[in-house]
């Protein structure tokens, strides 16, 4: 009887409503991974046959309770020794792809996990500054990271490494396009819906609402993202990334306001399945 192959990665991803962009996605990844877990929370759209169609693909479905939540699930369905963390709206390039080939052939044993760049496209252009370009982990042992922080704003923390050095590490080369928004429209729809999220989390946690916070954080996220980290350097994008960036610290702590001061229960944008964890 033949022994089955070891599958040695898998390319984990989660998606509700995503026919936009789902195909391109796996098709980044198919021919790298052994696998592509896709952990869908019940689409209304495509979703489920474009990614059916791929022979790699185990698609899953699970009530989306939230981001972190939903892709600790993912990372625990996979059967993959090494995982690959993407979203839909990402896309792994030619480069990032024969990097995570080389690494799995002759570092794979050494280390926990790689990170891996991040570029932005947003408004005609890849955005390279702002700290809109930046390194995350991504290609995972399983078992040894799992997704944490606030969501919507998740990230992947190594078991055996202190949260600080989430952001430091061996990096792959090759980049994963990210396509966070289709234009200026739906990033502004993003930034009402994730600062739900977030206001919404923060009341269930008993958070308060700060007058500090409401007029000091906005210009404070501004003038990290514009001069700080030089998003000056990225034309009129940089400008739009950077304010539209601090509004939205204007706008999770203005709900936070409305939260606490109302009767309101949630966001009116936000989906009813959505849990404080």
């Amino acid at each position: 009887m033949a022994r089955r192959q070891e599958t040695v990665l898998s390319a984990s991803i989660i998606t509700f409503n995503e026919e936009a962009r789902i195909k391109d996605c796996i098709a980044s990844v198919h021919d790298l991974c052994d696998e592509v877990l896709v952990l869908d929370s019940f689409s209304t759209d495509k979703t489920e046959k474009i990614a059916r169609s791929f022979p790699k693909v185990r698609f899953y479905k699970h009530a989306f309770d939230g981001h972190v939540q939903q892709k600790n699930r993912a990372f625990e369905m996979c059967t993959g020794k090494w995982i690959l963390s993407l979203d839909a709206d990402e896309r792994c390039t030619p480069e990032l792809a024969q990097s995570i080939r080389e690494f799995l052939a002759t570092k794979a044993d050494n280390v926990d996990g790689m990170r891996v760049n991040r570029l932005t496209i947003h408004m005609g252009r890849p955005i390279k500054h702002g700290g809109w370009y930046n390194a995350r982990y991504r290609l995972i042992k399983k078992g040894k990271a799992t997704w944490g922080g606030e969501n919507p704003h998740d990230q992947i923390f190594l078991h055996d490494a202190p949260r600080w050095k989430t952001n430091f590490g061996p990096v792959l080369s090759g980049d994963l396009i990210h396509y966070s928004f289709r234009d200026l429209s739906d990033q502004i729809n993003t930034i009402n819906k994730f600062s739900s999220i977030i206001a919404f989390t923060r009341h269930g946690k008993n958070r308060k609402f700060s007058l500090i916070r409401l007029l000091t954080k906005p210009i404070q996220k501004f003038i990290e993202m514009y001069i700080l980290k030089a998003g000056f350097l990225d034309g009129m994008p940089g400008f739009v990334i950077a304010y539209s960036s601090a509004f939205s610290y204007f706008l999770r702590e203005s709900k936070l306001y409305e939260l606490s001061h109302t009767d309101l229960e949630r966001p009116s944008n936000l989906r009813a399945d959505y849990r404080v964890q």
